[in-house]
């Protein structure tokens, strides 16, 4: 919520919904997860650059924060140590949008579409930077598709 509030207080909602549709890519963890989704439980600014819906704080409050293994074909082998913390919920993951890793009991906790990436989780909180540097293929190959597209 703060996020979208300081998007909307800035300016900026309306140019990174530009963005994002236009293919620039964009990565949102936890929060930023909501700010993409298309609709969320209760009535706050969104980009609403991917068709899913989110429950806020899905898991439970602060006390059931926790850690889990998550097997991630696209980032390869050990599982990757996910650390949750209040974290968003998918409820509902529409057409065209790749589930990246779900947990045990099938929920979704990574997507993508195109070059729009959502984690549930925290990466930037372990020392493993595997989903950074998918992060940073990502750019890469849309760079390379905007170059191609404009004749370079």
């Amino acid at each position: 919520t703060a996020i979208g509030k300081r998007a909307v207080e800035y300016g900026l909602l309306e140019p990174l919904r530009e963005a994002g549709r236009a293919g620039f890519p964009i990565w949102g963890t936890c929060a930023g997860m909501v700010l993409l989704a298309e609709t969320v439980g209760r009535e706050q600014p969104l980009l609403e650059l991917l068709p899913i819906s989110i429950a806020r704080n899905g898991f439970g409050r602060q006390v059931q924060s926790f850690e889990t293994d998550l097997e991630v074909p696209v980032l390869g082998e050990p599982p990757f140590r996910a650390i949750f913390i209040r974290a968003p919920k998918a409820e509902y993951v529409g057409a065209g949008v790749e589930i990246l890793a779900a947990l045990p009991e099938g929920t979704p906790v990574a997507l993508q579409r195109g070059a729009l990436l959502a984690t549930a989780f925290h990466p930037e909180l372990t020392d493993d930077t595997r989903w950074h540097a998918y992060f940073i293929t990502l750019i890469h190959q849309q760079r390379e598709k905007v170059a191609l597209s404009d004749g370079l």
